[in-house]
C-alpha cells in the first residue's frame, strides 16, 4: 500500500500489521469461511488466544455462564466481533505500552464493541463499524510514539478535536485523523474504514463529500463518542438525540431506529462497565 509522501518525508514509522492480523484478514475475506478455521488461527498465537477468552469474560460482555476455551468465544461472540478483537489486541501490540496510550486504547475498545453492536442492528456491516471504531484515535498513538513531549503539549492546548487537528498540521505536518487513516491503508484495511478514520475529525457539513456508507460509519461513531466517551455531552442524551436527528437524515438512516439501537447498546455497556 503506497502511504502518503508527508509521512515518509516526517520520519513517522507505522507499525507493521501483525502477522496473526495477516492471516485473519485473508479469512474474513472468505465469505464462505466458517467459525472453526478463525478460531484455530487465534488458537494459534497463545497470547492472543488467552486475551480473547479473558476479555469475553470481563464484565464488559455481561455473560452469566464463563466460556473456557477461545472456540466458545468465538461461537458466542460470532466471527466480526472476535475479529474486531483480535484487532485490538493487535493494534495495541503494535505499539510500546505506555500509559499515556492506555486512554486510547481503552476508548478505541468501547469504540469498536458499541459501533460493531449497534451497525448490525442498522444492517450496516459491523465488521467495518467495529474496526473503524478501533482504528479512530489510532492517528494519535502514531503521534505519541513519534514525538510524546510535543504531542502531549498539544493536547493540553487544544480544546476540542478541531483545535488540536489544526495545531498537529501546524506542528508535524499531519493530522491524527490523516495518520490513522494511512495505518488503515498500510495495514490493508477497507476503504470504508480509511475514509470514515480519516473523516471522523470533519465537521457533520463535510460528511455529504463521503460515500453513503461512510457517512453511516461517522454518524453511529459520532453517537457512540458522544453518549459514552465525551464527559461533556454524556449526561445530557436528549441535548445530543436534538442534534443527531437531523444527521440520522442526512446520512441515510431511520433514527428511530438507529436511537433505539445506539441506546440499548450504551446502556448495556455502561452497566456493564459500572459492574467492572
Amino acid at each position: 500500500m503506497t502511504i502518503d509522501p508527508q509521512l515518509r518525508n516526517l520520519n513517522i514509522d507505522l507499525p507493521a500489521c501483525p502477522g496473526t492480523l495477516v492471516k485473519l484478514s485473508l479469512l474474513m475475506a472468505d465469505e464462505n469461511c466458517a467459525i472453526d478455521p478463525l478460531a484455530t488461527l487465534i488458537e494459534t498465537d497463545m497470547a492472543l488466544a488467552s486475551a480473547v477468552v479473558r476479555t469475553v469474560n470481563s464484565a464488559l460482555f455481561g455473560l452469566l455462564k464463563r466460556v473456557e476455551t477461545v472456540h466458545e468465544a468465538v461461537r458466542y461472540l460470532g466471527m466480526s466481533q472476535v475479529a474486531g478483537l483480535t484487532y485490538e489486541i493487535g493494534l495495541r501490540g503494535a505499539f510500546p505500552p505506555s500509559p499515556s496510550l492506555q486512554s486510547i486504547w481503552d476508548r478505541a475498545g468501547v469504540r469498536g464493541l458499541a459501533m460493531g453492536r449497534i451497525a448490525r442492528q442498522l444492517d450496516v456491516d459491523p465488521w467495518q463499524a467495529h474496526t473503524s471504531g478501533l482504528f479512530a484515535e489510532s492517528g494519535r498513538a502514531v503521534l505519541y510514539a513519534h514525538d510524546r513531549e510535543r504531542y502531549v503539549a498539544l493536547e493540553q492546548q487544544s480544546s476540542d478535536e478541531a483545535q488540536l487537528c489544526a495545531s498537529e498540521v501546524e506542528t508535524f505536518g499531519v493530522s491524527h485523523s490523516a495518520l490513522g487513516a494511512a495505518l488503515c491503508q498500510s495495514w490493508g484495511l477497507s476503504r470504508e474504514v480509511t475514509d470514515s478514520v480519516r473523516a471522523r475529525t470533519n465537521s457533520p457539513g463535510q460528511w455529504t463529500q463521503e460515500r453513503p456508507t461512510v457517512q453511516k460509519l461517522l454518524a453511529i461513531g459520532h453517537a457512540v463518542d458522544q453518549l459514552l466517551l465525551n464527559p461533556a455531552t454524556t449526561g445530557d442524551p436528549e441535548a445530543v438525540w436534538a442534534d443527531m436527528e437531523p444527521l440520522a437524515h442526512q446520512v441515510g438512516l431511520h433514527f428511530q431506529a438507529f436511537q433505539l439501537a445506539t441506546m440499548r447498546v450504551c446502556e448495556r455497556l455502561n452497566v456493564n462497565e459500572r459492574h467492572t
